[in-house]
C-alpha cells in the first residue's frame, strides 16, 4: 500500500508543479498516478488533507537527498560549489517539485495551519545554512545566510520562469566573495 500511496504523493506533487494548485484533485491525482478512482481519497479524505500530505511528503524527499557531508570543513570555495549544485537540481532534475513548493507558499499564504509545515522546512534549511557560512568562516553568518538564500530564491524564479540556462556560478560566487570579505 505504501508504494502506491508514494505513486500518489508524486503525482500530487507532479501536478502541483506542472498544472498549478487549482488542478489539484484527488482525481487527477489518481488519474495522473495510474491508481484507481478514489484510492488517493482513501489516504487523504479532504483537500485539506491531502495538500498536508503533499507538503510533508516534499519535506520527506528533501531531507532525504540532504548530504551532511557537505557541512565538513566548508570553504568560500566549496560553499559556491554547493550553492550552485544545489540551484542546479532545483532548477533542473526537481524543477517541478521547486514549481509545486512555490505554488503551495503563494496559495497558503493565508492558511496559518498548512503554511506552518512550509516554514520549518524552511527554517530547517535556514539553520543548515547558518551553520554551513559560519564554519566557512563568513562573518556575520545569520544575515549572510539570508543574503545567499534570497540569491537563491531570485536565480531560481528566473531559471523557472525567464531564462532556464541562467549562469548561476557568477552570481554565487560574486555574492560568497563579498560576503566573505566583510569584515
Amino acid at each position: 500500500m505504501a508504494a502506491t500511496k508514494e505513486r500518489a504523493l508524486d503525482a500530487a506533487v507532479d501536478l502541483l508543479g506542472t498544472d498549478g494548485v487549482r488542478a489539484l484533485s484527488h482525481s487527477r491525482v489518481d488519474e495522473r498516478a495510474g491508481l484507481p478512482p478514489g484510492s488517493t481519497s482513501n489516504w487523504f479524505r479532504t483537500r485539506r488533507a491531502l495538500l498536508a500530505g503533499i507538503i510533508e511528503w516534499m519535506a520527506e524527499q528533501e531531507r532525504a537527498e540532504f548530504d551532511p557531508a557537505v557541512l565538513d570543513r566548508p570553504t568560500p570555495d566549496t560553499l559556491v560549489e554547493g550553492l550552485c549544485a544545489v540551484l542546479e537540481l532545483q532548477t533542473g532534475p526537481f524543477a517541478t517539485r521547486t514549481r509545486a513548493r512555490y505554488a503551495l507558499f503563494l496559495e497558503l499564504a493565508a492558511d496559518a495551519e498548512l503554511l506552518a509545515p512550509l516554514l520549518e522546512q524552511r527554517r530547517e534549511f535556514e539553520r543548515w545554512t547558518d551553520r554551513l557560512i559560519a564554519d566557512a568562516g563568513i562573518p556575520d553568518p545569520v544575515p549572510a545566510a539570508r543574503t545567499l538564500m534570497a540569491l537563491g530564491d531570485g536565480l531560481i524564479l528566473h531559471r523557472l520562469t525567464v531564462d532556464p540556462q541562467l549562469d548561476l556560478r557568477g552570481p554565487i560566487e560574486r555574492a560568497v566573495r563579498a560576503l566573505a570579505a566583510v569584515a
